[in-house]
Parts: structure tokens; C-alpha cells; sequence
């Protein structure tokens, strides 16, 4: 069997198994946990080893109590410590740029969700931290049984590239841009834009690996990708709703974009793109199932979300445009100057 059919199947087989622990025990945002999972299930290369799982486990510790640190921070000094928070982000990102870390999302996601569920209640961000927590337990565990029923052979895959230090701070730059407003717009209403902070990490992460000219076939292509994908298995689940028929459509859209993702299928858009797509997926037929549950209108708040995320899509979009267009101009500034070297 291939690697990439390995890896199809891991993903498959681990989001269906996630799907089936998190709804089946009505664990607190099961969609969260899921997401984490799916970074896990995602990334390249073998497991995470005990060392490297415990030295993750404790970055994550220091982050969460950060982002509960940080909410009496937010509500007396407000601009210093969004100031803290961009500093962080940036440094997150440049480590995770420069040493080729595929696990960035995550701890971005934590300094990210903690603070501004915080600011909603206590009880809200711990709630979150819970689902990260168990989602990081449930990833750990499905990778290594994943992997054990089905390793990968050969040579091992090539580590992923480093970029050099001044590309890695323009790259980190350029995504804290993009996660910050939509940081502070959250932290006027967490309830409503706590999916919102899900879907700008996932595109922050998408933003660190896209070109400009590109930037709005990926970025807003992958939202309107897992939108449509959501849709229709939301649709699929009208028909007959119950958790195993749930774990089913999942595994279903797992299996559909994974061969993508993992080059099975020949596709001129790039991992990241299909990656993020199912990301979005979760990210929407997860709340909407809460919606549901509770008795929501589930149509106008899947309608407002989506609305939201492409709204969040295109100012990624335009934010890497004019970010790339003000480099390239100093850059030729630069280089008409004579005995001077552009970086």
C-alpha cells in the first residue's frame, strides 16, 4: 500500500473514531477537539514521540495559563495587552516559520481562543481549554493507533523547509496582520465570533505557505469549497440524523478531500487548500449541529458564520496583496539606489 493510501486512511479512519468519541459523549466543543485532531492526523511524518508529546503538552500548559492570565489584562489595559498578544503571535509564528513546525496552528489556537472566550466568562474559557486539552489527548492516542495499524515504509519523508530568518519575520508579520483584527472584532462579542478566531488561525496558517498571486483562489476558494461541502452533508444528515450516520458523512468528506490532500488525486492547488477546506467543514456543521440541538435557527446562523469567514477570507486576501505589493515596492526603491542591497 502507498504512503499517501496510508495516510488517507489514517485520517479517515482517526476523524471517524474522533467523531464517534466527542458526540457520543456530548463532550463541551466537540468541533474544537476535532479541529485539533485533525492538525495531528494532518501532519507529516511519524507520531509524536513521549519527549516530544510532553514538550508540546507543556508549551500548551504555559499558553493556556497565558490566555486566562491574559482576560483581567483585556478587560483594564486593553491596548497593552493586544500589544502582548501580537508579540506573542509573532514569536509563535517566526519559531514555527523558521524550524519548519507543522503544530504551529495549535498553539496558535490556543493564545488565540483562551483570551477571548475569557472575556465572555470564566466558565466559557475553560470550557474551551477543556476542548483543546481533549482533543489533544484524543489526537495523541488516534495518531499512534493510526500509525501503528498502518506505518509508513520506506525512506521517511523529507523535513518540511525552513525559511531563513528574514523571510520567516515577513511571513510571521503578515499572518499576525492577518489574525489580529479579527482578534480584537472577537473581543467585542466572543459568542458570536469565537468561530470566527477558528476559521483566521486556519487561514493565518494557509496565509504563512500562500504567494500573493494566489492568495484569493486559496484562500476564499477553500472557504466556498467547505462551505458547499458542509452543505450538502448537512443535507445528507437531514435525512437521516443520528451520530453513526454523522461519523459516516465525516469519514465520507475525509476520504473525498484526503485523496486530494495527499496528492492521490492529481490537483493543481496545494495542500493547504484542501487542509483548510476541511477544516472549514468542521468548523461549520459543528456548530450547526449545536444550533440544532438547542433549537436554534440553524440556517441563519450558518448563513451569518459563513458570511463571517468569507468576509475574513477576503481581507486575508487583501491584506497578503497590499502587504506584498508595499515589499515589492520598497524592494525596487531599494535596489535604484546605488551600492545598496534590498533583503
Amino acid at each position: 500500500m502507498h504512503r499517501a493510501d496510508k495516510a488517507i486512511l489514517r485520517l479517515t479512519l482517526g476523524m471517524g473514531l474522533c467523531i464517534l468519541i466527542t458526540y457520543g459523549l456530548a463532550l463541551p466543543l466537540p468541533h474544537l477537539s476535532n479541529l485539533v485532531v485533525i492538525m495531528l492526523l494532518c501532519k507529516p511524518g511519524p507520531p509524536l514521540s513521549t519527549v516530544k508529546g510532553l514538550m508540546i503538552g507543556g508549551a500548551l500548559m504555559v499558553l493556556m495559563g497565558t490566555g486566562v492570565l491574559m482576560v483581567p489584562l483585556l478587560q483594564h489595559y486593553g491596548t497593552s495587552a493586544i500589544l502582548l498578544i501580537a508579540l506573542l503571535l509573532f514569536g509563535l509564528f517566526y519559531l514555527g516559520l523558521k524550524n519548519g513546525n507543522p503544530l504551529l496552528l495549535l498553539l496558535v489556537a490556543t493564545l488565540t481562543l483562551i483570551p477571548v472566550a475569557g472575556t465572555a466568562s470564566q466558565a466559557l474559557a475553560f470550557v474551551v481549554i477543556q476542548a483543546l486539552a481533549i482533543g489533544i489527548i484524543l489526537g495523541a492516542f488516534i495518531s499512534s493507533v493510526s500509525h501503528n495499524l498502518f506505518p509508513d515504509e520506506g525512506a521517511p519523508l523529507p523535513k518540511p523547509e525552513h525559511l531563513s530568518p528574514d523571510n520567516a519575520g515577513w511571513v510571521a508579520l503578515r499572518a499576525v496582520i492577518i489574525v489580529l483584527p479579527v482578534l480584537v472584532m472577537a473581543l467585542q462579542d466572543p459568542a458570536h465570533y469565537l468561530a470566527a478566531i477558528m476559521k483566521t488561525v486556519a487561514l493565518s496558517q494557509q496565509a504563512c505557505t500562500t504567494q500573493a498571486r494566489n492568495a484569493g483562489k486559496e484562500l476564499v476558494g477553500s472557504t466556498l469549497m467547505g462551505a458547499l461541502i458542509a452543505a450538502l452533508a448537512w443535507f445528507g444528515l437531514a435525512l437521516l440524523p443520528s451520530l453513526w450516520m454523522l461519523m459516516l458523512w465525516v469519514m465520507l468528506i475525509c476520504l473525498w478531500l484526503g485523496r486530494r490532500l495527499f496528492r492521490i488525486v492529481p490537483s493543481r492547488l496545494p495542500a493547504s487548500f484542501w487542509s483548510n477546506a476541511l477544516m472549514t467543514v468542521i468548523i461549520l456543521l459543528g456548530p450547526a449541529i449545536q444550533d440544532s440541538a438547542n433549537g436554534k435557527d440553524v440556517m441563519q446562523a450558518s448563513l451569518f458564520r459563513l458570511a463571517l469567514f468569507i468576509l475574513v477570507s477576503c481581507y486575508a486576501w487583501g491584506a497578503i496583496w497590499v502587504l506584498e505589493r508595499w515589499r515589492a515596492g520598497r524592494r525596487n526603491r531599494i535596489s535604484m539606489i546605488p551600492g545598496e542591497r534590498h533583503p
